[in-house]
C-alpha cells in the first residue's frame, strides 16, 4: 500500500474558501493559474490543501477574486499563516529521530482535531495505552533497536495522550473488539494494569469506550482498525486513518469518509453499551493474574 500524506486540515479549509471566492468571481482554474503564472494543477493543489500558499500568491488571488472585504482578507491571511506555521512547528518535531513522516502526520492531525472515533480489533489504542503496554508493543514491532529509541518512542505515545487530559481535550470514542482485552501484551501484570487504566479513563466525560463481545457476531466494520478524525471547521474536512505495516493510509474524500462514519455507527450499535463495556473491562482485568 502507498504511504499517503494527508492534506493539512487548515490548508484544506483555506483552499475551500479560495475555491468559493474563485467560483463566485466566475473564474476558472485556468484563469486563476494565469494570475500566478503557474499551472492549473498548482491551483487545484492549493484548493485541495496539498501545497502551502505564499503570501504574495494569496494577495494576488484575493485581488483577482475581488475579495475586498477587510474581514475576509484578514481571515484568509490568518488561516494561511496558521496553516504554514503548523507545518513547521509542534512538540513532536523534538522527536524527529524516532518518528517517520506518516506518524508525524498523525500527531499533527490529532493536535488540531476536536474528536476521534476509532475501531480497534487487537491492540489498545495508542491514546489509551500505559507506558508499559506501549513499551511492549514498541519492542515487538522491531522498528526501533536501541533502548534509547524505544524510550523516546514511548515518550511520544504518552505525550500524545495530553489530547485526552490536557486543556481543551478532544472527544474520544473507541469501540474495541473483545480480543483487545484478551490479547496478553507484556505479560499478565502489564495487561491487568492496562485494562485498569482504560477503565479509569472511561470514567472521563470526554471519553466513551465500548466493547464488541465475541458473541456479537459479524458486522460491517469488523475487517480492520481505523481512526476517524473530525475537525471544528466543517464535516467535509474529516479524515480517516488506517494503518499498515508500511505506513499510514489517509482517506479524505467525502463519500469515502461518510462510508467510514457508517461503519463506525454499525460497530457502536453492535457493541455493548458503555456501562456494560466498563464492567467487562474490569472483569477482564481481574482475569489477567500477575
Amino acid at each position: 500500500m502507498p504511504n499517503v500524506k494527508p492534506s493539512t486540515v487548515l490548508g484544506r479549509q483555506l483552499g475551500d474558501e479560495l475555491r468559493r471566492f474563485r467560483e463566485a468571481a466566475g473564474l476558472t482554474t485556468a484563469a486563476a493559474a494565469e494570475v500566478l503564472d503557474c499551472t492549473k494543477g498548482k491551483i487545484s493543489r492549493i484548493e485541495n490543501g496539498h501545497v502551502p500558499v505564499r503570501t504574495p500568491d494569496l494577495i494576488a488571488l484575493m485581488q483577482a477574486y475581488g475579495v475586498d472585504d477587510p474581514a475576509s482578507r484578514e481571515r484568509l491571511t490568518a488561516l494561511a499563516r496558521r496553516a504554514n506555521r503548523r507545518r513547521r512547528e509542534g512538540w513532536w518535531h523534538d522527536y524527529s529521530s524516532v518518528l517517520g513522516d506518516s506518524y508525524r502526520d498523525q500527531i499533527e492531525m490529532e493536535a488540531i482535531c476536536d474528536s476521534i472515533r476509532t475501531y480497534q480489533v487487537q491492540l489498545v489504542p495508542g491514546l489509551l495505552q500505559t507506558a508499559e503496554y506501549g513499551r511492549a508493543v514498541t519492542v515487538a514491532s522491531r522498528t526501533w533497536q536501541t533502548a534509547e529509541e524505544i524510550d523516546r518512542f514511548v515518550e511520544v505515545r504518552l505525550a500524545r495522550q495530553q489530547r485526552l487530559t490536557g486543556e481543551d481535550p478532544i472527544n474520544y470514542w473507541a469501540v474495541l473488539a473483545e480480543g483487545v482485552l484478551r490479547q496478553e501484551v507484556g505479560g499478565p501484570a502489564v495487561m491487568r494494569a492496562q485494562l485498569e487504566h482504560m477503565a479509569t479513563m472511561a470514567e472521563q466525560s470526554n471519553i466513551t469506550i465500548q466493547v464488541l463481545p465475541f458473541s456479537g457476531g459479524a458486522h460491517s466494520g469488523m475487517f480492520g482498525p481505523y481512526l476517524l478524525l473530525s475537525f471544528p471547521q466543517m464535516a467535509s474536512l474529516d479524515l480517516v486513518l488506517t494503518e499498515a505495516p508500511t505506513g499510514n493510509i489517509w482517506t479524505e474524500g467525502e463519500s469515502e469518509v461518510a462510508a467510514y462514519r457508517g461503519l463506525f455507527d454499525d460497530a457502536r450499535t453492535s457493541a455493548l453499551p458503555p456501562t456494560e463495556s466498563l464492567a467487562l473491562i474490569r472483569r477482564a482485568a481481574k482475569e489477567h493474574r500477575p
